[in-house]
Parts: structure tokens; sequence; C-alpha cells
């Protein structure tokens, strides 16, 4: 009995060292574990855990408006709620049950939803807008049970909006969402991914200047995700407005004016500073269909063969009888006419075994009246007598060939001059004196843009001044281009009888200022021809300069393109806009 007692107490005694050895082996494995996970990856942890707890919440920069010169809003703001997902919070196999329920609780298809993740995926680990322009009912039944919808967040977002819809949309441009090559471009400039970027148009020239900078909000959130107080905010610094020269009413009238043609473009502009007071071009396009983004139809529509993307006022087409103007001037300014010269006009004209067409036969006459009558024979006959490098030197001196140094560079096109070099280098053809009698009427190797068109009416509006058309109120610049000023003035006695006597009397009409214009009809085979006018009023004092331009319109510059530019001076010399000018 006293050996058995004494074999129990001696397992009584071993057993609290066994416990002890027990107790210290996981307290030396919890401690060692806690210095592994304190000491070797203690920062990591850290910032793991941090990462959990705080969260940044970026705020769009607000852009900047675009204001006509009268300050009235031409582009803003709008605010609208999108659907995102954190990839980081939402594994593949937690999302089904996460779309599942969103789809039931927004009214979005499933299918969508997976579409949107599927196509948004990114390796940076960004969030994915699922959907856009939510509904303020469909805002409040997230919010609602938001604490269980971990991973997914509805927030703010900031769209462009173009308040007037498709007017002046090829002058003001468009803004759309940066792509993943521009955000590894941009993304030291402060650029995030989901920045919208200026596409064309005044929004992509002055980018810089509309943009303005991203703030944000670092908040502290429980383990459910939601917001427990607010560490520290950044706010966004909107972008600058910006005030154009574009006239509003005037900008409306020159819409309304490019409705009668399917494509062509109008220009009006302030013949002695060179802003512009409207710029528009047909087909157009709306650019709120670019916020957020257009649809598979729409885009197909945008890119249709008629280009309605494309700003047809910085494009090059043949500019026919508008271009006897430099004609007249390069004669003017050789030498080898005089103000009073007269040159023989005749029903036809026969050269080197070709014969070609007029439409007046009045005998000898003037420049003045050549011009009022746009005879082709006078200046076939003229062109032949100087030869092409008056004329060509003459369309340089006038802006031609040339970027005219409108802010919309990258839309812009220099037109082309087919000179006697051109074709040598290009064409690998010597000159001819036909080369000679169709370059004389703005026909042939000859391009013009309505743009550059403007600046040379402008030159003989201002009494020989080259001006530099421009979107942003600024110092005016401007070149003296040096011609005598009775040139200028026998020009613009032509101008001026066109609309009394001549081809453009659709504008001879004693409720506007007296106007001064020529008209002008070019032939693009084998498509319809083009309509083309030219003008300015008062033509004593000329306040504006009107180009009008109907692409492949099928009639005369008399009767389509005159008629659009009327439309802009009714508009402008009103009593409401004459106090504002």
């Amino acid at each position: 009995m006293a050996l058995a007692s004494g074999a129990r107490h001696s397992g009584m005694g071993q057993q609290p060292l066994w416990l002890l050895l027990v107790v210290l082996l996981f307290s030396g494995a919890m401690v060692s574990r806690l210095a592994w996970l304190q000491l070797r990856h203690g920062a990591e942890n850290r910032e793991r855990a941090d990462e959990n707890r705080i969260r940044l919440m970026p705020r769009n920069p607000i852009r900047g408006r675009l204001l006509d010169r009268q300050g009235r809003v031409l582009a803003t703001s709008r605010l609208t709620y999108n659907l995102y997902v954190q990839p980081g919070q939402v594994s593949d196999q937690a999302w089904p049950q996460l779309r599942d329920r969103l789809a039931r609780l927004l009214a979005i298809p499933a299918a969508q939803l997976d579409q949107q993740r599927n196509a948004g995926r990114n390796s940076e680990g960004f969030r994915i807008q699922l959907a856009e322009g939510l509904k303020p009912d469909q805002v409040l039944r997230f919010r609602e049970q938001a604490s269980d919808l971990t991973g997914a967040e509805v927030d703010v977002d900031v769209l462009r909006h173009y308040p007037n819809g498709r007017l002046g949309a090829h002058v003001l441009g468009y803004t759309s969402g940066i792509t993943e090559e521009e955000y590894d471009r941009l993304r030291e400039r402060g650029y995030r991914i989901r920045d919208r970027v200026g596409r064309s148009g005044v929004e992509k020239a002055f980018e810089p200047h509309l943009r303005g900078e991203w703030g944000g909000q670092q908040v502290e959130v429980n383990a459910a995700g939601q917001v427990q107080r607010i560490l520290g905010e950044k706010p966004a610094r909107a972008g600058q407005d910006l005030r154009l020269t574009l006239d509003l009413p005037l900008q409306q009238a020159a819409e309304r004016a490019l409705d009668g043609v399917r494509k062509g473009a109008i220009v009006a502009i302030d013949p002695q500073t060179g802003a512009i007071r409207a710029l528009a071009s047909r087909p157009t396009f709306d650019p709120n269909l670019f916020s957020p983004a257009p649809s598979t139809s729409q885009w197909a529509a945008l890119n249709a063969p008629e280009a309605p993307l494309l700003n047809r006022a910085l494009q090059g087409f043949p500019p026919a009888s508008t271009f006897k103007i430099v004609t007249s001037i390069a004669a003017l300014e050789s030498g080898r006419y005089r103000p009073d010269s007269t040159e023989l006009t005749t029903g036809s004209f026969c050269y080197a075994g070709l014969c070609y067409r007029d439409h007046v036969s009045l005998g000898s006459i003037g420049f003045p009246l050549a011009l009022a009558v746009s005879s082709n024979s006078f200046y076939y006959r003229a062109g032949l007598k100087m030869g092409p490098d008056p004329i060509f030197k003459a369309a340089r001196q006038l802006g031609f060939g040339k970027a005219t140094g409108v802010e919309l560079v990258e839309e812009e096109t220099l037109g082309l001059l087919g000179d006697p070099a051109w074709k040598k280098s290009v064409l690998g053809e010597p000159w001819t004196p036909v080369d000679t009698i169709t370059a004389s009427i703005g026909q042939g190797a000859v391009l013009v843009t309505p743009l550059q068109m403007a600046r040379m009416y402008a030159a003989v509006a201002n009494g020989g001044w080259l001006v530099t058309p421009h979107l942003v109120e600024r110092k005016p610049e401007r070149v003296w281009i040096g011609f005598r000023p009775e040139t200028l003035k026998t020009v613009g006695q032509g101008l001026r009888r066109a609309v009394q006597e001549g081809t453009a009397k659709a504008l001879n009409d004693p409720a506007l200022p007296p106007a001064a214009g020529k008209t002008g009809t070019a032939e693009d085979p084998p498509r319809a021809v083009h309509a083309w006018f030219g003008g300015y009023a008062p033509a004593d004092k000329p306040t504006l300069v009107i180009i009008a331009f109907g692409e492949n319109s099928g009639g005369y510059g008399g009767t389509v393109a005159a008629p659009m530019a009327k439309q802009l001076l009714s508009t402008w010399f009103r009593g409401d806009l004459r106090s504002e000018k």
C-alpha cells in the first residue's frame, strides 16, 4: 500500500512539469511568431493593415467652363453617379454572389456586370466601373445596403456637358476617358485612370488650362467598410474657365444657315483682329454623346463616310472664282496692269486647241466689273499675260498654303498651292500655259480652307493686313502685306459691285448694311460642284468677314452660299447685337 501510494505521488509530481513544458513550448512558439511578424515583417503588415483600414477617396476636378465672348456658357460639367467594384476586395470566387446581389438590387443585368468587370480588369488593381449614370433611386437602394456589399461602391463622377448640344461641336470639341497608353504617359503629370481628356477642338488645344487638379479624402473605415473618421482632405482644384471669341447668337445663325446643305462650313471673323466670331461645320455631332461614351451604333454613325467629326472649316477645297481676288491682286501688283486697265471678255476662249466657255461676253472691261460678273475669259487672258509666278506669290502673301495660326493646330490642313515647282517635284511634269489658265480661276492643283479664305477677305477689308485667326482673346497679331492702296481699292470696288449688280446680289438688301463679296462655284468631278461665298460688311468700314461653303452642294455660289452668309449678316447687324460689339 505504501509503495502504491508513493508511485501515485511521484506521478502527480511530474504532471506540473509536463504541463509547464507544454505551456513554455506553446508560449515560445507564439513569441517566435510574434517576433517574426513584428520584427521581420512588421512594416509590411502595418502597411497591409493600413490599406485595409485607411482608404483614399479621390475627388474629381471640375473642368473649366467654355464661355462665349459675352460670358454665355458653351460647355460646363454635370455630376453623375457610377457603380464600381474594388478588385482587391472581391475574389473571383466571391464575385458571383456580389454580382447577383447588385443585379437584383439595382435592376442591372448580371451579364452586363460580368462584361464590365472583365473589360475593366487591370494589372494596377484600380477599381472597375460596372455601371454609369445611376438614377437617384438606385443610389438610395445601394446606400441602404452598402454595409453588406463589401467591395462595391457608388461614387460621384464629373462629366462634360454641352448645354447647346450640337452647336459649335467642331470648334468646342469633346472629351473622353483616358486610355491605358495615355495614362502610362501622363500619370507623372497628375493624370489618373479615371481622367477624361480633350480629344478635339478647344477642349484639346487648351487641355492643361481646363483640366484642373485631382483632390482626395483620406478616411478610416471599419471591417464593414464604413467610414469611421476623416484623416485628411485635399480639395480638388477646378480647371480655369476659358472665354472664347465666339459670339453665341452668331454661332447659332451659322448652324441654322448650314442646315440647308449636307456638307459644308461657315467661318466669321473680325477683319481687324482675326477674332473668330463663328465657326461651324456640317455634318456635325452632339459632343454630349462622349459623356460618358457613345454606344456602338452611335460610334458607327460618327465614323460614317460623310465624316461628321471632320472640321471642314480647316480642310482644303478648290476655291474656284473666289480665288479671282488673288489673280486680280497679282495682276495689279505685277506691273502688267493698272487699276484702270481692261481685258477682253468673250463667250468662248480657245488656247492650244482647247476651248473654255465663259458665261459672259461684255467686250473689254476692267477689274471691278470682271470681279462683279466673275468673267473667266478675263482672268484666262490676265493669267497668261503675267504667268504663274505673280499668282502664286500673291497667294502666299495672302496666307494660302500655310498654317493660319489658329489654336486648333492639329486639325488644320495647309491646303495646296500647286505651282510649277510643285508640279515638277510631285508629278514630274513641266508647267504649261493650260495650268496657268486653270490656276487663274482657282481650279487645278489649288486647295484652300475656309479659314484661310477668311484671312484673305480680311486682308482686303482691313487695308492690307494679314491677321492671325484666334479663338481666345489675345493681343491681335497681324502682318503688313505691302500691297499698294490702289490695288486693294480696285479689288474692293469689284467686291462691292458684285453685291450691287453681280453674282452676289442676294446680299443687296436695304435692311442690311452695304456689303461686298464674291461668289464661286468649284468643279469637283465626278461629284457635284462646291458653292462658295466670301465677303464682308459694312463695305466702307468692315466689322465682319463671312465665308460660306457648301461642299458638293450642286448649286451655285450665288444661290447656295450667298444666302447662307446673309443669315449671319442679318443676325450680326441686329440692334441687340450691335450694342455688344
